[in-house]
């Protein structure tokens, strides 16, 4: 937006023609669907004529209106509501308006992101989304059309939605909605309109997490692959859980050690990808016994997984390693915003190796410590889970281009995958086999017949959820499990299955030698149990709480039953 000359010279001009549009007729379908019922704060950037400005004015919109062109701002400047504030600024800097400290609740950016060449895009989308307040609408209007010397004349770019939805999701800011429309006057042109939001969950959390993924400074990955780690705890073991008030929740801090050296064991050990700028410097946790982790799967560094003596000894090294380089680095430097505050507060205890075989279970991972975490930012870190794990990987990926190592400018995500093993169901499907051949009933539970042809089906499906725990595999006939495919079991699916559920459970697994192993995943992935819960019918109950925190989560698509 550096050059006006076309819009000085010809402002009566424009102005007529833009103004000969209403603009409930131009934004009809972003207004209908998006526009807060409540008037707030807005900013038309590239407002032109005033159109837009005012008409938001009118409905009660308090409106800063970014202008550039000294002509066309002044016709506009004296036909426009008095609620209308106008500005000389243009993107991509903003220099004045961000000058101004303002938030806003809606920023329009309508018909000007193709003045913008593509090098100062990203500059541009980044300032925009930092003017956001928590709950935001940001609304880009993309111009395709091709008309060479009006492009040339007018100082028009090519664009792309998809460059505008990358750039958002590298700022962590939601894709909203998006539709395309004919321009009501040029058959050549078309319009392709994008709505973005800047998440919010309504108690600060969500802001505060975006602030630290995106804008925070980082020396190291450190504070990204914490705030991963406990992002995948709170989504996948909310049994982990060993304290709750309401200002706090306390989890085990050798868990967080355990999480730690599963994420950096394949970057550090397989694709030796640097976490910091420093390729000469070594990493605190990343010790010994961390390079002893090369002879094991990461699959393995889970609750309920066995050691013998000499890895046991290996296993508590490195997650005491990690245990203190959390604590040392990146619990002290995450702080509240403009503070030296941390938001996490961490308690270490010393811990002994020990030769004896190891068994990793959540009093094992507490002997590490405590890990504390406000009680919001957990509750946000579990619900939007899947938003918060890709917006941190992708600042993660793009860590090691700003740090100038040339032989990782590019990292692909799938060096980040979370190595959860593979869809497994050996196990129970041994079982079911053993119990058949012992004359043992086992029938289908979800349609209680007999099967004809045995599949095992993860009850909480693995295309959404992955967890290959005991508990959530049970068998099922051929054909319902192809009927139920990714869809969550209801409610009402589920209590009409329950007896079988847990007499699947007692047979296949509490009675058998996978009995500890049964209880000490459910212990991590289940919530509200207590220490050592047995109890099938509390199991059950847990079962459905998570059943219910999936579906809200993740809009999961129910499944009634065969």
């Amino acid at each position: 937006m550096k050059s006006t000359r076309f819009y000085d010279q010809h402002a009566d001009a424009l102005t007529l023609q833009y103004n000969s549009l209403e603009t409930d007729a131009v934004h009809r379908q972003w207004l209908s669907r998006h526009l807060p019922a409540r008037p707030g704060i807005a900013c038309d950037i590239g407002a032109g004529s005033g159109r837009d400005a005012s008409w938001l004015a009118e409905k009660g919109w308090d409106v800063i209106a970014v202008e550039p062109s000294d002509a066309m701002r002044a016709l506009a400047s004296n036909t426009s509501h008095p609620a209308v504030t106008w500005l000389n600024d243009a993107l991509p800097d903003l220099h004045k308006l961000r000058a101004l400290g303002h938030r806003f609740d809606l920023v329009l950016v309508s018909a000007v992101w193709m003045h913008l060449p593509a090098s100062v895009r990203e500059r541009a989308f980044r300032m925009l989304s930092e003017m956001l307040t928590p709950g935001g609408i940001l609304v880009i209007s993309l111009r395709h059309g091709v008309d060479a010397e009006e492009n040339k004349r007018r100082g028009f770019h090519q664009v792309s939605g998809d460059e505008l939805e990358e750039l958002a999701r590298c700022r962590a800011v939601a894709i909203t909605d998006r539709f395309e429309e004919p321009d009501p006057v040029r058959s050549h042109v078309t319009w392709e309109t994008y709505v973005f939001t800047l998440p919010d969950d309504g108690t600060g959390a969500l802001p505060l997490l975006r602030h630290i993924v995106v804008n925070d400074d980082k020396a190291s990955s450190y504070k990204l692959g914490l705030l991963r780690v406990l992002t995948r705890i709170a989504e996948g073991a909310p049994g982990a859980v060993l304290r709750r008030t309401s200002d706090y929740v306390d989890i085990p801090l050798g868990l967080v050690g355990l999480y730690w050296i599963k994420q950096y064991r394949p970057l550090l050990l397989v694709h030796k990808i640097p976490q910091h700028p420093s390729t000469s410097k070594g990493y605190g946790f990343a010790r010994q016994d961390f390079h002893q982790l090369a002879n094991i799967s990461s699959y393995d560094l889970r609750i309920g997984a066995s050691f013998d003596g000499e890895m046991g000894a290996v296993v508590t090294g490195a997650i005491r390693d990690a245990c203190a380089n959390i604590t040392a680095m990146p619990v002290r430097y995450i702080t509240y915003p403009g503070t030296n505050r941390p938001v996490f507060e961490s308690e270490r205890k010393s811990v002994r190796k020990s030769r004896h075989s190891l068994i990793v279970t959540k009093h094992y991972l507490q002997g590490f410590g405590t890990f504390r975490i406000p009680a919001q930012l957990w509750q946000t870190l579990g619900q939007y889970a899947c938003w918060l794990e890709p917006a941190i990987l992708r600042e993660w990926s793009g860590l090691t281009s700003g740090w100038s190592i040339a032989e990782h400018q590019s990292v692909p995500m799938d060096v980040f995958n979370w190595e959860e093993g593979s869809r497994d169901t050996r196990i129970p499907a041994g079982r079911y086999g053993e119990l058949n051949e012992a004359g043992v009933r086992v029938p289908c539970v979800w349609s209680a017949q007999n099967i004809k042809v045995v599949q095992i089906d993860h009850c909480f499906p693995w295309a959404r959820w992955l967890n290959n725990d005991l508990w959530n595999l049970l068998p099922a006939s051929a054909t319902v499990n192809a009927s139920k495919g990714d869809k969550l079991p209801s409610a009402v699916a589920l209590s009409d299955a329950k007896n079988r559920i847990q007499s699947w459970w007692r047979r296949a697994y509490v009675e058998s030698s996978y009995g500890e192993r049964f209880f000490l995943e459910l212990s991590a992935s289940l919530p509200n149990l207590v220490e050592g819960e047995r109890d099938l019918e509390a199991i059950y109950d847990a079962m459905l709480l998570q059943r219910t925190r999936l579906k809200a989560d993740q809009q999961l698509v129910e499944w009634s039953g065969p």
